[in-house]
């Protein structure tokens, strides 16, 4: 393996791996705002911002479903797409771009109840915070996947 071909292969590992951590803590994040919301116990926030004016607001749920449920869902999705990209051929065709329309979905959602956070409830939950942060985090990396292809950029 030339020197070029194994830095362009650690380049997509690493960040196929970043990916992978940050799905794997965001539906750790929301599997708890899920626990919360359906428990009816009161999240820890440790008088950071008010948890609980945001969870049990309408905008917390949708037709009845948690939002922290399609949360979770996204974000095991991405985890499934990452960690089967290296064995599946249709995975390594079409996982990253796969990745990039959840990436992207989530987090215009996330955009969207950041501002009904910040000007309709007028509450933040650092949890949801910590969600969007993450959910951003893998679009960017997608963003830069999806850029470089399946071989990374040609200088590499």
């Amino acid at each position: 393996m030339t020197q070029a071909v194994k830095t362009s292969t650690q380049s997509r590992d690493w960040l196929r791996l970043t990916s992978l951590i940050f799905a794997a803590l965001g539906a750790a994040d929301a599997l708890y705002l899920t626990y919360v919301k359906l428990a009816h116990v009161e999240a820890l926030c440790r008088g950071v911002g008010n948890c609980e004016t945001v969870n049990s607001s309408p905008y917390s749920v949708f037709y009845g479903i948690p939002i922290a449920i399609f949360g979770l869902a996204a974000y095991l999705l991405i985890l499934a797409l990452l960690a089967l990209e290296p064995q599946v051929p249709f995975v390594q065709d079409y996982g990253s771009l796969a990745v990039f329309g959840l990436a992207l979905t989530g987090t215009l959602y996330s955009a969207y109840l950041t501002y009904v956070e910040l000007y309709v409830i007028h509450a933040i939950c650092p949890y949801c915070v910590t969600s969007a942060l993450l959910i951003t985090g893998i679009l960017v990396i997608s963003v830069v996947r999806l850029i470089r292809g399946p071989d990374g950029p040609a200088n590499d």
